[in-house]
């Protein structure tokens, strides 16, 4: 996959996030509608498949960077957040890799790391 086709790929689903976000927020009552969804097992499932995947990403997040605060801050967003700041996180991550494949997914420092490196 290429830069160009990831980075264009980040973009729409934090745009489609970003909307779908603002949908829920402008027609839903948050509260209301969240009692609904946690009475549907159906909800609780759907809640909990939420949660494990933002818990994916924020082991992603922990394994990548090397500061405490920031992987702090960026799990918070994450929990608060959701998808949203997940695909931003990603976006921001590709971006700073400069399409290195390595440094995106493990984050610049440990990319270039000699224990990281190719034999």
């Amino acid at each position: 996959m290429g830069r160009k086709f990831a980075l264009g790929y980040l973009v729409l689903l934090t745009v489609i996030m970003a909307g779908v976000l603002h949908y829920g927020f402008t027609q839903g009552d948050f509260f209301e509608d969240g009692g609904e969804l946690i009475e549907n097992p159906w909800g609780i499932v759907s809640l909990f498949d939420v949660y494990v995947g933002f818990f994916l990403v924020i082991g992603w997040i922990v394994y990548r960077e090397n500061c405490l605060v920031k992987t702090l801050a960026w799990s918070v967003a994450i929990l608060i957040g959701g998808n949203l700041v997940s695909a931003l996180y990603a976006l921001i991550a590709l971006l700073r890799s400069g399409g290195d494949s390595k440094a995106f997914f493990l984050g610049e420092e440990k990319a270039r790391s000699p224990m990281n490196s190719e034999s």
